[in-house]
């Protein structure tokens, strides 16, 4: 099915991703769990395919800084919506639809 090979191959990739960013547990100190290794830099997948990371680390922080509050501004959307679901039941399409009939 499509289901387990998605999850499959996300399960490989945070596999991956917690090998080359975490030092490894027998390593750390006692007072240090789940340290950082020093070159990694967490969000950066190694995924860049058009070129968009920027090469100056301050303006790779703005960028991640602007995802974020993306990120951010779509989960209060998000529970706007289910907040007017849950007062009359009817959910966004529904509500669109109304707005144009």
């Amino acid at each position: 099915g499509f289901w387990p090979v998605i999850i499959a191959f996300i399960g490989a990739y945070e596999a991956y991703r917690a090998e080359t960013g975490w030092v490894d547990p027998a390593d750390c100190p006692v007072d240090q769990p789940g340290m950082l290794k020093a070159d990694y830099v967490p969000g950066d997948l190694k995924f860049d395919p058009f070129g968009l990371m920027p090469e100056n680390y301050r303006e790779l922080e703005i960028m991640q800084n602007k995802e974020l509050q993306n990120g951010r501004l779509a989960m209060l959307a998000a529970a706007g919506f289910f907040a007017q679901e849950a007062v009359d039941g009817q959910g966004i399409v529904e509500h669109l639809q109304s707005m144009s009939a």
